[in-house]
């Protein structure tokens, strides 16, 4: 059952929109080692991969105006990320800024009192980003996270080289995308890039098969910890289509050794080992960063996940996260929560930072980019990932974070035994029906 200071202004915590509304995004590279926070100075930790430059530049810029209260910076692996802050929090050791992604996770930190109310506080910030996404901060009207990067939608990349070479038309049905998968399967190209190591992207599956076959309100009513609420027919026929692309060898036969932190997932795709990835709009950046020329040549192609022919659920529906959050840790000196806020208001998605995130491919949450985007090298990639999201009835948050942090893990447990092989979508259903009542 969720915490009862779930939000209900956003129904299972996906955004319905006639605005903009921005899995867990994730980057590659170097772990540092480093201590705990301390309360009586500016920490903060992030993550590693193609944003990590324009973080260090926003706190660079503070730290030189503030010579006297600077932050103490460090960036983690996603994975590492999680596991360091859950202790953290546990402790009372966090950084003064806590990096999340809302959903069940914040509402935690908010019932354990481990990050403080921003309400009436952070205004200055939240009049130049997205209302909607400001909206998914606040835990029962009050404001707990402020974004801090860009919208993510989850989008499907494909080489466009080697959908020439073999004659693919770039899937926009479910029937397309099995073609798809059996053309290059035969060829001795893997069909899909798949990070299974890591899990979590396995997600992306469940959450829009789920959508596309049954609509957004399946999840939402396992949200409200409806009771069987995963025995809807929804669940079990996203499932069965899981285990049909795994039969298929849509994800080759080492999915379960690669991992996202690295990239691996995406370098499959731009060396030509493998067609598609499902991803977030954040490895956009991981694709630039890693293979420039394979992006800049037009090699790199992107749609919506496609269209499942007898659903019910609306084909324009997002899944992703309408942005990572700042929040500010309970634990830190008064003093320093001061500061932290001054930064908050004065430096988080200012101009420059903005600018950085357009600069990279990422579409930063704040109101009123579409002249932004002219001229830019990804204008294409900016334009259709900004429409995406606009033209998006519903944008659902990833399952993972809108549930709370124990049957949140239950569901990846679960989900990579479905890929695995080692369980059936009932074993599943019970499993996960199970975690209602806990």
């Amino acid at each position: 059952m969720m915490h009862p200071t779930r939000r209900t202004t956003l129904a299972g915590l996906g955004l319905t929109l006639p605005v903009l509304a921005g899995l867990s995004a994730c980057g590659g590279g170097k772990k540092p080692t480093g201590g705990a926070g301390s309360p009586s100075s500016l920490s903060v930790w992030a993550l590693t991969g193609a944003k990590e430059d324009t973080y260090q530049a926003s706190f660079d810029a503070w730290n030189e105006d503030h010579p006297n209260d600077s932050f103490a910076v460090e960036f983690f692996a996603n994975d590492s990320y999680k596991e360091k802050i859950r202790t953290a929090i546990g402790s009372g050791n966090a950084p003064t800024l806590v990096f999340n992604w809302a959903g069940g996770t914040l509402d935690d930190y908010v019932a354990n009192d481990s990050v403080i109310d921003l309400t009436g506080k952070v205004d200055d910030v939240l009049s130049r980003t997205i209302e909607s996404i400001n909206t998914v901060g606040e835990i029962d009207g009050k404001q707990y996270g402020v974004p801090n990067n860009d919208t993510q939608p989850v989008v499907l990349y494909y080489n466009t080289a080697l959908f020439e070479e073999h004659s693919v038309t770039p899937p926009t049905t479910w029937e397309e995308l099995l073609t798809a998968v059996e053309t290059f399967s035969a060829a001795g190209i893997i069909p899909i890039s798949l990070a299974g190591q890591s899990v979590w992207p396995e997600l992306m599956y469940i959450q829009y098969l789920t959508d596309r076959i049954g609509g957004e309100e399946v999840f939402e009513n396992i949200v409200a910890g409806e009771e069987d609420a995963w025995s809807d027919p929804a669940i079990t026929e996203a499932l069965e289509a899981i285990i049909e692309l795994v039969e298929a060898g849509a994800f080759g036969n080492a999915f379960g050794s690669v991992a996202a932190d690295a990239g691996a997932d995406a370098a499959l795709v731009h060396t030509g080992q493998a067609a598609m990835l499902l991803q977030g709009s954040w490895v956009y950046g991981t694709f630039k960063q890693d293979a420039p020329d394979f992006v800049a040549e037009g090699n790199l192609g992107f749609l919506n996940f496609p269209a499942k022919e007898d659903g019910s659920g609306d084909p324009a529906n997002v899944v992703g996260n309408p942005a990572n959050y700042w929040s500010i840790s309970a634990d830190a000196d008064e003093d320093v929560q001061e500061l932290a806020i001054q930064y908050l208001n004065d430096y988080n998605l200012n101009d420059d930072m903005v600018q950085s995130f357009l600069e990279m491919g990422a579409i930063p949450a704040v109101e009123g980019l579409e002249e932004k985007f002219a001229g830019l090298d990804d204008e294409e990639f900016l334009s259709f990932a900004y429409d995406m999201v606009l033209s998006a009835p519903h944008f659902q948050l990833s399952w993972d974070q809108a549930l709370a942090p124990a049957p949140a893990q239950e569901l990846l447990n679960n989900l990579s035994r479905i890929f695995l092989g080692e369980i059936t979508p009932e074993e599943f259903v019970d499993s996960m029906n199970a975690t209602l009542s806990a």
